[in-house]
C-alpha cells in the first residue's frame, strides 16, 4: 500500500502544476480561461427576417475567448477568435462585416465586438465559405458576454443586406 501512495502523491503534484495559473508582473496570481460560444446563423433570425435570394443561407460561428483574470476574479485582458462557416447563399455573395451585438432574440443592438472583417475580404464564391479572425476585446465587454451569452448575438452582413444577412444568439459550450 505504501508503494501506491508515493506515485499517487506525485500524480497529484503533477496535476496541480499543470493549471493555467501564473503570477503577473506585479506578483499577483492570474488565471487564464478559454470559454467557447457558438451561434447558429440564419437569415430568419435577423430583425426583420431576410427575404429574397440570400434567405436560403445558413452558418455557424464558434467564438473562443481567451481571458486572463487577476486574483480577485476580474478579467484583465481578453481576445476572441471567430471561426465562421457559411453555406447556401447565392454564388458570389460578399460578406462585408461581422460582429457581436448586445440584444436578446428579436431585438437589434449596436456593434460591441467587431471581427474587423473588411468589405470584399470574404466572397462566398460558390455560395459557401469561411473565415477566421482574432481580435482584442474590452475586458468589461468580455465579462458581460460570459455572464449572459443569450443577451448577445453574432451576425454577418452582405452587400445586399447591409443591416445583417444571418444572425444567431450566443450559446455557451
Amino acid at each position: 500500500m505504501k508503494r501506491l501512495s508515493v506515485p499517487a502523491i506525485a500524480l497529484v503534484l503533477l496535476a496541480a502544476g499543470c493549471t493555467k495559473n501564473s503570477t503577473s508582473a506585479t506578483g499577483n496570481p492570474t488565471v487564464s480561461l478559454q470559454p467557447v460560444f457558438t451561434a447558429a446563423l440564419s437569415p430568419a433570425n435577423e430583425v426583420p427576417p431576410i427575404v429574397g435570394a440570400e434567405a436560403s443561407g445558413t452558418g455557424t460561428a464558434t467564438i473562443t475567448f481567451d481571458v486572463t483574470k487577476d486574483a480577485a476574479g476580474n478579467i484583465t485582458t481578453s481576445t476572441a477568435t471567430f471561426v465562421v462557416n457559411l453555406s447556401g447563399f447565392p454564388a458570389g455573395t460578399p460578406i462585408n462585416i461581422a460582429h457581436i451585438h448586445p440584444g436578446a432574440a428579436g431585438t437589434n443592438g449596436s456593434v460591441l465586438v467587431s471581427t474587423t472583417l473588411a468589405a470584399g475580404q470574404v466572397v462566398l464564391t460558390n455560395g459557401s465559405g469561411s473565415f477566421t479572425r482574432a481580435v482584442s476585446v474590452d475586458p468589461a465587454a468580455a465579462q458581460n458576454i460570459i455572464n449572459n451569452p443569450a443577451g448577445f448575438y453574432f451576425n454577418v452582413h452582405s452587400t445586399l443586406n447591409p443591416g445583417g444577412v444571418a444572425r444567431g444568439q450566443l450559446v455557451k459550450q
